[in-house]
């Protein structure tokens, strides 16, 4: 027999056999999709920073310069310095304070550049478009707040405080500027009396340490004029800090995606050696008029290897389609400016899953090919023998509605189908939970950082980085505060850096003038403190120090040695030590440090937005404001946005599975169907049956899913915070209620009805004859 055929029974199937073909196809679109997107966040989290840094040819060290004293043509020279590998610049620099509708930046580092392209520090435009006027300006990605494109700025400390439009926001690899102008701008922008500042970007041969690149910066002032070369900013420094957020989000990615790429392979497996066992009769027909095994084999493999393939192929396009805006606040979150789907994820993922098609189609078409013609037509006809009575017996006796029980027993006949349903559920429901709770617990962390349900406005003044209390303009900036009908309440808060005994880093230290429990900072363990002579730390400052809560110790600063209690450990993530304390304490160690911002509760209603507007409105105080919420920290953006995209995406490829599974059982049982119609079952009774085919599946699946989803939670949230260098306070972890686990194992069943109504609806539809004869 020639291919011709084989090719025609393949293809046949494939054209009368629809609703199954379509179901292979979105399978392995979305499925596709997943495993495209979650390979592809796998490799986004693995070392962004070092591949950004190689795409936009990051500067291991911008050079701060005086170029009053090193012309440009030296400076120019300085790329044939010992080391040098490449290098961009002067590019002149100013300090100046930048204001807008409330958002203030005190001493932004504003450099002028023609373009933001170069063979070092290759900016990236995030949004917007580069200067191509003098009152034109980009922002820096990395701020902690940016207007939005189009919004006026104001430099307040240059002469006649000029305004600028904000026309593009820009990411530099390692933060070489706050914000940039073309050069010719810079004139305009510099304080009365400031000398003229520039910088340079180097890269060097050999920069993997500090030493070495401390020795190639000395290589570089060597070959200007003394006093040339001021401080320089390290490349390693914004490495340490990319590769903190990446050693964070990697659980959380990991989890996900891998949960996604398996949940694709399993059910792709089940989906298509389903599909093959289901045309066990057919096979047995072409058996019977003479195809061999090895053309059946064939004809069967490509039966489910063409829907297959175009859905691999639209599902690669999808999931890279769907990676844009989630690998773009990937990037934001590592602070790496552009991330890109891998050329190898593109590749992969179409391979593995289309040998993984033809290997779950093989086997069983393998196993048909050697049956007989009798068996493959009896093994398509029914399941084997006896399988499923036990369970009908006993479900008769169960006082429930006849279509009920017959529902409920049916899984029992085709186990391993069955087990294909239970696993597609149970991955469903599993995601479901995993998210549910990842998401309360990162929600929980997020308004203990940022203060946004408690304290939403900061408000600090523009023209002074801090200010004593009492003082004239402390006095103008609390009254403001009490004048406004929205303020609930608010507190003063000094931040400095403060040494202590044992410890070799600098200790962030912030003290509050009045009661500031309320503010709400998560407490691990211990409590808030209640006096002078008390401090709360947080994890870091207890690993390094080697101290408990309960212990004593030991704070300098301005020369000052002071013993306090540490009476709680609170939530403040990082490797860098902090402390909280009490004014009075603050002011036994550095006495003189001043107010550097109010925290401001507004009462229920009232936006922050409106309040920060009528705060800077008449009587002016020239306050500006950090809003809480998502411009407190990409990190929880692209968390909110991958939660949500791939929850749904698992949801649906469960559903799919569902579908399938079910769409099977009714092919099996047309010939019940038509008896149990002519017996006299209503259209109702027989979507009951249908439904009920997955009830069970559903119950087992969501009785080992949602243990195993809070489980799955329980440890991607600790390896977060071992990353994050935190303990982490009780409530984070206690986020599931017993009202709340009931709703999420309901979930299984609402996967096994959405996937099972459509083959429901088919079964109630089909007429009493056609099902028949069907048979």
């Amino acid at each position: 027999m020639t291919a011709r055929p084989v090719l025609r029974a393949a293809s046949g199937r494939v054209s009368r056999r629809r609703t199954q073909t379509i179901v292979i196809f979105l399978v392995l679109l979305v499925s596709g999709a997943s495993a495209t997107l979650g390979l592809a966040l796998l490799a986004a989290a693995n070392g962004p920073f070092d591949h950004a840094f190689a795409a936009q040819h990051g500067a291991d060290a911008a050079v701060s310069v005086n170029p009053a004293r090193a012309a440009d043509s030296q400076l120019a020279a300085t790329r044939h310095a010992d080391g040098v590998t490449a290098a961009a610049g002067p590019f002149g620099t100013v300090s100046a304070t930048l204001s807008s509708q409330g958002f203030v930046l005190p001493s932004a580092h504003i450099v002028g550049r023609a373009s933001a392209g170069g063979q070092v520090d290759d900016l990236t435009l995030v949004a917007g478009h580069w200067p191509q006027s003098p009152n034109q300006i980009v922002l820096s990605e990395s701020l902690p707040i940016v207007p939005g494109l189009g919004a006026p700025l104001t430099a307040s400390t240059a002469p006649g405080k000029p305004r600028l439009t904000l026309v593009g926001i820009a990411n530099s690899i390692t933060s070489t500027a706050d914000a940039w102008v073309l050069p010719a701008e810079l004139g305009a922008l510099r304080s009365p009396g400031a000398p003229a500042q520039a910088e340079m970007l180097y890269r060097f041969a050999s920069a993997g340490t500090a030493a070495r690149l401390r020795g190639d910066v000395r290589a570089v002032a060597a070959a200007l004029p003394t006093g040339s070369v001021g401080g320089f900013s390290s490349w390693l420094t914004a490495r340490q800090q990319a590769n903190s957020n990446s050693a964070i989000l990697a659980p959380f990615v990991e989890a996900f995606a891998l949960i996604g790429v398996f949940m694709a392979v399993l059910i792709v497996a089940n989906v298509v050696s389903g599909a093959v066992v289901a045309s066990y009769r057919r096979i047995g027909v072409l058996k019977s008029i003479g195809f061999s095994p090895a053309q059946v084999v064939v004809a069967y493999v490509v039966r489910v290897g063409l829907p297959a393939l175009a859905g691999c192929v639209l599902g690669v396009v999808a999931g890279n389609v769907l990676a844009i805006p989630v690998l773009d606040k990937s990037a934001a979150s590592f602070g790496v400016g552009q991330q890109q789907v891998p050329l190898w994820v593109n590749v992969v993922t179409p391979v593995v899953m289309l040998a993984l098609v033809a290997v779950t189609a093989l086997v069983p078409a393998l196993r048909a090919g050697r049956l007989s013609a009798v068996q493959a037509i009896a093994l398509g006809h029914a399941p084997r023998q006896g399988r499923g009575y036990a369970a009908h017996r006993l479900a008769s006796r169960l006082r429930l509605p006849r279509a009920v029980s017959i529902g409920l027993a049916a899984p029992f006949a085709r186990p391993a189908r069955t087990l294909g349903t239970l696993v597609a559920i149970g991955f469903g429901v599993t995601a479901v939970v995993f998210a549910v709770g990842l998401d309360s617990s990162l929600a929980r962390a997020e308004q203990g950082q940022s203060l946004a349900t408690t304290a939403p406005v900061q408000v600090f003044d523009g023209r002074a980085p801090s200010w004593q209390p009492g003082s004239s303009l402390d006095k103008t900036i609390a009254a403001a505060i009490r004048a406004q009908p929205g303020t609930l309440r608010s507190v003063a808060i000094a931040q400095t850096e403060l040494s202590a005994v044992g410890l070799t880093q600098h200790v962030q230290a912030q003290a509050s003038k009045g009661d500031a429990e309320w503010l709400g900072y998560p407490i691990i363990a211990g409590h808030w403190y209640s006096g002078a002579g008390q401090v709360v730390v947080n994890t870091a400052y207890l690993t390094q120090s080697g101290l408990s809560v309960g212990d004593r110790t030991q704070i300098t600063g301005g020369g000052r040695l002071v013993t306090a209690r540490i009476v709680g450990e609170v939530f403040v993530p990082g490797n860098n030590p902090a402390l909280m304390t009490d004014w009075r304490t603050l002011a036994a160690v550095a006495p003189g440090t001043g107010i550097s911002q109010y925290d401001v509760g507004l009462r229920r209603g009232v936006s922050p937005a409106v309040y920060v507007r009528a705060m800077n409105g008449p009587p002016a105080v020239r306050a500006g404001y950090i809003a809480s919420g998502p411009q407190s920290g990409q990190f929880y953006l692209i968390a909110d946005t991958l939660i949500g995209m791939l929850t749904l995406m698992m949801a649906v490829v469960a559903g799919l599975g569902v579908l399938n599974t079910v769409l099977l059982g009714t092919r099996d049982r047309v010939h019940d169907l038509g008896v149990f119609k002519a017996v006299g079952m209503t259209p109702r009774q027989t979507i009951a049956m249908v439904m009920c085919w997955v009830a069970g599946p559903a119950v087992v699946a969501a009785a080992i899913a949602v243990p195993a989803g809070m489980v799955l939670r329980t440890a991607t949230v600790d390896a977060m915070a071992r990353a994050a260098y935190t303990g982490l306070p009780a409530s984070f972890q206690a986020v599931y209620r017993p009202a709340e686990i009931a709703v999420l194992a309901l979930s299984g069943l609402v996967i096994g009805a959405a996937g099972a109504l459509l083959p429901a609806s088919w079964a109630a539809r089909a007429r009493t004859a056609t099902a028949l004869r069907a048979e």
